[in-house]
């Protein structure tokens, strides 16, 4: 098969969007004269306007398009037009398997998830991402169509603008830059909605954590998340016992990984900021609960530290939903000190 013009569809979150990077990269392997077009939403169309291997980005968001006839339209008129030869499809929803089908894509390749993968040519069944990284799973895409799969991290790349505001921030709060920079996200897991909770330690936890790095290492710290964390984080400012630098809610997604190119780590909970971490080559600790790390967890696994309570009910989280749960016992009872021994290893 010798493909063309290539459309990615994925229109989740941050974490889900990165994970096609090395599906990306693998099909520029294969194909290096081949033009690569990636659908986003709104948030994370930006991670792909300057992929050196990403000729085109089309924008859906959902919200502005229920009911816009005309802007579906304009869409489906934008993707026609590039007379594609294959998509590869990580939504899992039947709509998008439409709307490929009606642009006249010969070649959808994608997962069945509850009979929705009924317009895709070829397809891999899917009850939910389990076993194994959702990498591998989205990997298999390539596979299945007997495209050669190699081993590759994600990738993230950064503009020179961002990369010159991340140092004039820097400038700007005086941060020594002989101490160690670490940059701690208590938010993430933004696209659970209100669930976003369980996913999260507390902002007391943060803060002790915080008040030993800075007391033991003399490092220099950055909060960092969304402005709607900004309430969470300045509860974690309020708590914590040593100045902290705040970064809330003034960075862009590409701003946030500029700022966290420069840190010796992160800290954060499972959840987008992670994935960002990695894709621009951070170390991590991070902090996970219900959800399966051996699945959503770093990729690779070297240079970065998982921290688990270990409890008999994790994961509770499979096939896309949790376990009905009204104590969190797995991030309630991660004490401080069993963290703080992972953070060491960074530091």
């Amino acid at each position: 098969m010798d493909f063309k013009r290539i459309l990615i569809i994925n229109p989740y979150g941050i974490g889900d969007v990165l994970f096609t990077t090395p599906v990306i990269s693998n099909l520029r392997q294969a194909y290096p004269q081949a033009s690569i077009a990636y659908l986003a939403n709104a948030r994370t169309a930006d991670f792909f306007k300057f992929n050196p291997d990403i000729a085109q980005v089309f924008v859906y968001e959902r919200d502005e398009f229920v009911g816009n006839i005309q802007k579906y339209l304009k869409l489906f008129n934008s993707i026609k037009r590039q007379k594609f030869d294959v998509v590869f499809d990580f939504s899992l929803n039947s709509s998008f398997g439409f709307l490929s089908f009606a642009c006249g894509i010969k070649k959808r390749v994608g997962f069945d998830y509850r009979k929705r993968g009924r317009f895709l040519t070829d397809r891999v069944p899917l009850a939910g991402y389990e076993e194994k990284h959702v990498i591998e799973y989205y990997l298999d895409l390539l596979r299945l169509i007997q495209i050669p799969v190699r081993p590759t991290p994600m990738k993230l790349d950064v503009p020179s603008k961002d990369i010159q505001w991340a140092q004039e921030w820097l400038n700007r709060h005086n941060i020594d830059p002989a101490k160690p920079l670490i940059a701690v996200l208590p938010g993430g897991g933004a696209s659970w909605g209100k669930a976003a909770r369980h996913k999260r330690w507390s902002a007391s936890n943060f803060a002790h954590l915080m008040d030993k790095i800075v007391e033991n290492f003399d490092a220099a710290i950055i909060l960092m998340g969304d402005s709607k964390e900004e309430e969470l984080c300045r509860e974690v400012v309020s708590l914590a016992h040593f100045p902290l630098h705040f970064a809330v809610g003034e960075t862009s997604l590409l701003g946030l990984a500029a700022l966290l190119m420069r840190c010796q780590g992160a800290i954060v909970n499972d959840g987008g900021p992670l994935h960002v971490a990695e894709a621009v080559g951070v170390k991590t600790v991070s902090i996970f609960g219900p959800v399966d790390p051996q699945v959503y967890g770093p990729y690779p696994a070297s240079g970065h530290t998982v921290v688990q309570k270990g409890l008999p009910c994790q994961p509770c989280y499979r096939r896309f939903r949790m376990a009905r749960c009204g104590h969190i016992s797995c991030l309630v009872e991660l004490s401080v000190e069993e963290v703080y021994r992972k953070v060491q290893n960074i530091l």
